[in-house]
């Protein structure tokens, strides 16, 4: 009946696929592929090396050295990125930065380090696949979002490791055409860290962007900070502040776990839109990430996405914790009687003797990071640049 279930569905999207670009559509789109033996995906001149016998499947990466993917004119669609590398450390994934470049701008619209920009917090590679990305084996790294340019691309890796990577393989799919739609979105992409989340203020997954555009979705990583043992992490509220929001976002959701579509803690899994691909409390580490594909989130001026830095625990751990001298603000406490606010109205303080006894709500510190998939209606964003090496690897 399960694997019944699991065709019925797989019918379903392949449907849906089909419905949308049918596969006997013929196209005047010409395919092109760029690799080390077309670097330039020039017509009628790949594999041209040792005889046409894989002359120069893969090159190194010299420490400090950038190596160009991809370097195009014209209109197209980049449509699959394909790569795998010798060292697939969590401190190289960190050091190596994929930057992305669309119509001829100094400024890249995509600077992430490697290994997040493919769905990979915290350097933890693994088998997996969801709508956007894979690796298959836990090997390689696979990207299918597709990205739009008019007048050109270009696509980079840069080794900002302190050692040279001996081999680096890729192949960048794509198609020239002569049209986009009117409307056709540039694709974006912006990765952010904090070590240390300032106390009572949410963590920008996504700082402000201004234009037009849609939030595809994000990938989060986490540390949770010693201190606070295993206690609970996930309380925190994903808030999304759209066109016109000040202070209050129009989009709100009601815990970390549940924006990822679980609830009642959370436990690894990987499904097509949304998982969780590390929970770990021992080592205090955490990966989950949500795509917007079903529920696309659009917006006409600008978008800001956070996630708010709250956890709990019982109510006696809390008071220990604080005790202990650990930075944390308790915010609600839920108990057999209800729920109670503690930062309206006038409630019993936490060590008040007719403080109820149930899971207190807190704001926390912890060390995050976040890599944002987004489009834009121009090819240049106006965010920060990417962080510098020594702070992307820091505690890895």
């Amino acid at each position: 009946m399960k694997q019944n279930i699991i065709l019925f569905l797989c019918t379903l999207y392949s449907a849906a696929l089909l419905a949308q670009e049918p596969l006997y559509r013929m196209s005047t789109d010409k395919p092109r592929w760029a690799t080390f033996e077309n670097p330039k995906a020039t017509v009628g001149a790949g594999g041209m090396e040792n005889q046409t016998a894989k002359g120069h499947a893969f090159e190194p990466i010299k420490a400090g050295e950038v190596k160009t993917l991809l370097n195009v004119n014209g209109m197209g669609i980049v449509q699959r990125i394909w790569l795998t590398v010798s060292d697939r450390s969590p401190a190289m994934l960190r050091s190596l930065r994929i930057d992305m470049y669309w119509d001829g701008s100094s400024q890249p619209a995509v600077s992430a380090p490697l290994g997040d920009f493919f769905g990979i917090s915290h350097g933890q590679i693994m088998p997996f696949e969801n709508a956007l990305f894979s690796s298959p084996e836990g090997r390689s790294f696979n990207c299918r979002i597709p990205m739009p340019f008019r007048k050109g691309a270009r696509i980079t890796v840069t080794n900002e490791a302190s050692k040279d990577l001996d081999l680096f393989f890729y192949d960048v799919d794509f198609q020239l055409t002569t049209t986009l739609p009117a409307d056709a979105l540039y694709f974006h992409c912006h990765w952010r860290r904090e070590h240390k989340t300032q106390l009572a203020v949410d963590f920008n997954m996504l700082p402000e962007v201004k234009g037009k555009g849609r939030f595809l979705g994000v990938n989060v990583g986490l540390i949770t900070a010693p201190e606070y043992g295993k206690s609970w992490w996930g309380e925190g509220e994903v808030k999304i502040y759209l066109d016109g929001d000040g202070q209050f976002p129009t989009i709100v959701g009601t815990g970390a776990e549940d924006y990822i579509g679980s609830g009642w803690g959370l436990g690894k899994f990987i499904q097509w839109h949304q998982g969780c691909t590390i929970a770990n409390d021992s080592t205090r580490q955490w990966s989950f990430y949500r795509f917007h594909i079903p529920d696309p989130i659009y917006f006409q001026q600008k978008l800001r996405a956070t996630i708010q830095v709250i956890g709990g625990y019982s109510r006696d751990q809390v008071r220990q914790m604080i005790k202990d001298g650990h930075s944390l603000k308790p915010i609600s406490v839920a108990y057999d009687k209800g729920f109670m606010k503690l930062l309206e109205g006038n409630p019993p303080t936490l060590d008040s003797p007719n403080f109820p006894d149930g899971w207190v709500n807190f704001y926390r510190q912890e060390d995050y990071c976040a890599t944002a998939y987004f489009y834009l209606d121009k090819p240049v964003n106006g965010l920060p640049a990417l962080a510098g090496v020594g702070d992307r690897v820091k505690g890895m």
